[in-house]
């Protein structure tokens, strides 16, 4: 009978593990955003943001909405690895980045807080 050394049970529990751990990670919800509602509210409200992915006040406006981000109407205006603005964003007379656009076809320029957003859509800030 073969015996099994110490070393390849220690490699067949190590991958065992990182094996677990992967798979908790992929299937793990992440917990939802206290903007969630917000930002789906904005959406829905038909309030907009146009923006690039080198601009750092986009950046800076994503990361205000953290994970809710993914439910605010989005339009990147820059291919990647170009500044260039697209055709969409030229059509649309879009000049700077972040623009915000409301359903009254108003808009803002620059980064935006939470409540100017609120003021300006009708939507209510979520409390925390």
């Amino acid at each position: 009978m073969k015996q099994v050394s110490s070393a390849t049970i220690f490699y067949v529990i190590a991958i065992v593990i990182v094996v677990g751990l992967i798979g908790f990670s992929v299937t793990k919800k992440a917990a939802p955003s206290p903007y969630d509602t917000f930002a789906q509210c904005l959406t829905d409200k038909g309030v907009k943001m146009y923006g690039a992915w080198w601009c750092p006040h986009c950046t800076n406006q994503k990361e205000l909405f953290g994970t809710a981000f993914s439910k605010v109407s989005y339009t990147e205006c820059s291919a990647p690895n170009s500044q260039s603005m697209n055709q969409t964003c030229k059509d649309a007379g879009i000049t700077g980045f972040p623009t915000w656009e409301f359903s009254d076809s108003s808009r803002l320029s620059g980064e935006q807080t939470f409540q100017t957003l609120s003021e300006k859509s009708g939507c209510e800030l979520p409390t925390i």
